[in-house]
């Protein structure tokens, strides 16, 4: 009925290029089997990104269980730059053929939205960050964008569904078309504050049928104390100057005594626009900007056969780790026979590739969602936009 694969579809091997199939016919037909060492590592990032954020972990991790490899990875969540390697997968190579299509897709997206979701993190400090971008994607895969919105650092996301798979309520405000049925952005305030479940923070859209200002004023004294905030989603028709529309918003609300209702900006809102409007803006609901975040352009390569060094040209062949330092961050590649040593700051580096599979079988946790939105919060205090 709708154009996806099915769970079973991607672990049955279905979704591969077609070179892959091809390979493993004259794989088998040859009798080739060879243990390999394979590595997933972008070699650049998009925009002018100087580090993504690791997703689609857990995906991988459920792709390979009951497979005869054995795998280390980063932690899902964990920051790294171009050049790191983020995941190694040691086994016969036939085992493992097939999926290669579907472990880089679960990962180049995933990441790429982890990545934008926790710039926009970054760029809006300590302001309440909403994924609203469940709607610029195809249905099928809102729960994977929205998830990985939230272990960005998106603070809430808007469709039920993915709410139910992170284990959080869904988060929004009112549509455009509540309004317009209603006839009236106070009418629309009114019945949703007499209807809506109290736990659900009333927060009135004001940019549908008049000006901001006046609009946001009619709303205020309609529900007074009741009123959490006041959201704009202006047209760019109509936006002008969207920054100094907030800040006439907020004077005038001030001056007559809310200055507790809070301002609430979307629409087309990026990195960019959130540090512009962080003076007079207290949350954003971020969409487009996230959810159809570039990809991070991992590719999956042979590093090693029969234990012997070995690569492509413009790759650097053998296993490696990814070592950073706990203290001062920095982080290097490094063969993988060599050990840790010790960073230039003196503390001992740590080795971030960590086993993940052994021989099929799943030998570390899988945490939840928020213990990884936690993680990555606390890595983006080392790293800047």
């Amino acid at each position: 009925m709708f154009h996806t694969a099915t769970e079973e579809e991607i672990k049955a091997g279905k979704i591969t290029d077609v070179y892959f199939d091809r390979t493993m016919e004259i794989l088998n037909t040859k009798g080739i089997e060879k243990e390999v060492v394979a590595e997933v590592r972008a070699k650049g990032l998009p925009k002018s990104w100087g580090w993504a954020v690791l997703a689609g972990v857990e995906e991988c991790a459920n792709l390979l269980k009951g497979l005869d490899i054995s795998a280390r990875s980063l932690r899902e969540g964990t920051i790294f730059r171009a050049g790191d390697p983020v995941m190694e997968i040691q086994g016969n190579y036939r085992s493992f053929c097939v999926y290669e299509t579907a472990i880089l897709g679960f990962l180049c997206q995933a990441s790429g939205v982890a990545t934008a979701a926790a710039r926009c993190r970054k760029a809006a400090g300590e302001r309440p960050v909403i994924s609203f971008g469940a709607r610029r994607m195809h249905p099928a895969i809102s729960p994977m964008i929205e998830r990985n919105a939230f272990i960005g650092g998106c603070d809430g996301v808007a469709v039920k569904k993915s709410a139910e798979l992170i284990g959080e309520e869904a988060s929004g405000t009112m549509p455009h078309s509540l309004i317009l049925l209603m006839g009236d952005t106070v009418e629309a305030t009114r019945a949703f504050n007499e209807i809506i479940d109290k736990k659900v923070k009333r927060v009135s859209l004001v940019d549908t049928l008049a000006d901001e200002k006046f609009e946001s004023l009619r709303v205020a004294e309609a529900l007074r104390e009741d009123l959490f905030a006041i959201r704009l989603d202006t047209p760019s028709s109509r936006r002008g100057n969207f920054r100094q529309i907030f800040e006439e918003v907020r004077w005038e609300l001030d001056l007559r005594g809310f200055d507790k209702v809070k301002l609430f900006a979307s629409g087309g809102l990026d990195e960019d626009k959130i540090q512009e409007l962080n003076p007079v803006v207290d949350a954003y609901g971020v969409g487009t900007a996230i959810s159809n975040a570039p990809v991070v352009d991992f590719s999956m390569d042979i590093m090693e056969i029969e234990g012997k060094p070995v690569a492509k040209r413009g790759k650097e062949s053998g296993r490696k780790r990814l070592l950073r330092c706990p203290k001062c961050f920095s982080s290097k590649v490094s063969p993988y026979s060599k050990s840790e040593g010790r960073c230039e700051c003196g503390e001992k580096f740590s080795d971030l590739l960590e086993p993940l599979m052994e021989k099929g079988k799943l030998v570390r946790s899988l945490p939840r969602a928020q213990e990884i939105k936690k993680y990555v919060l606390e890595e983006l205090r080392f790293f800047d936009l």
